[in-house]
């Protein structure tokens, strides 16, 4: 084994958030400058990954909540995009570089999640195409900034997992979950509507078709915060939104599920919600996007 440090480069900055540091931390500080903190200290948070023009103001809401005099580990659950994945896949690479500074993996806890034999390796190709960690990576730099020699992160790229699936990583993750010291980031953006995403759902009794939508996305919302996987998954199948990081959040609602079955006491709550566009007829297209934290008590 050499000793070389391997890196996964920013590949979307310049495209989906802009490459230049000093730039990019006056537009985060400008998005954290408008909301409040009445979450903190966020256990975990649900936060979108689309580009930053479109979702950036609404992913503030989230990140927020985190308090980094406390968190020292943070997991970033994203869904692929790009590969096939029944599992779950870990990185290959030591750190995850931003525009703002590197981010270091956490190999302690990767070694322990390996040893499970749960996990896939992604190549440093599927780890460069995917967004859906990326995009939280100079949030999470910006959010802990205060500390930034302090902690280390846990990406991991969830497949499309069955419920049986969801419910053990869920319960693997429980008792990283328990600990305070660690955060979950949870990445997803909510109903992408329109012939391009090949979902048309309307419901015409909620008037317009962005409040079809809102109304949709607010129904999967609400079951998220009672916090429970088996609603969640009766939801999807019902109404088939188009929610992309439903994996993810189903993984989280099974961690979640497995610690208040050991008394443990939470409560999530979503604290912003957003639309890229208003669609007003067929050919229109959006996407949704939601910001959530969940508090231990």
């Amino acid at each position: 084994m050499s000793n070389r440090v391997v890196c996964r480069e920013a590949s979307h900055a310049g495209s989906w958030y802009t490459a230049s540091g000093p730039q990019l931390n006056a537009q985060l500080e400008g998005w954290l400058s408008q909301v409040q903190s009445t979450k903190r200290p966020a256990r975990a948070i649900i936060a979108p990954h689309a580009g930053y023009t479109y979702c950036g103001s609404c992913a503030a809401h989230a990140y927020k909540q985190v308090d980094p005099t406390i968190t020292r580990r943070i997991f970033i659950l994203g869904p692929s995009h790009h590969v096939p994945l029944s599992r779950c896949a870990l990185s290959s690479v030591d750190i995850y570089r931003t525009p703002l500074y590197d981010l270091r993996i956490d190999q302690k806890i990767y070694g322990e999640l390996w040893k499970t034999g749960m996990f896939e390796r992604m190549s440093l190709q599927t780890d460069e195409d995917e967004h859906s960690i990326e995009m939280h990576l100079p949030y999470t730099a910006k959010a802990m900034e205060s500390h930034k020699d302090e902690f280390t992160i846990i990406p991991v790229l969830v497949g499309a997992l069955s419920e049986s699936k969801e419910q053990e990583f869920g319960k693997l993750f429980s008792k990283y979950l328990a600990d305070p010291s660690n955060l979950f980031v949870v990445s997803s953006d909510f109903c992408h509507w329109g012939q391009r995403f090949r979902y048309s759902y309307y419901d015409e009794s909620q008037g317009e078709i962005y409040r079809s939508i809102e109304h949709l996305d607010k129904m999967g919302m609400s079951i998220i915060e009672q916090l429970d996987p088996v609603s969640f998954s009766n939801y999807l199948k019902k109404y088939h939104n188009t929610i992309c990081g439903r994996h993810p959040i189903g993984v989280l609602l099974n961690a979640i599920t497995e610690l208040q079955k050991n008394g443990m006491n939470m409560s999530f709550s979503f604290l912003n919600y957003a639309q890229s566009s208003q669609c007003r007829n067929w050919q229109d297209s959006s996407v949704s996007y939601a910001a959530g934290a969940l508090t231990v008590h």
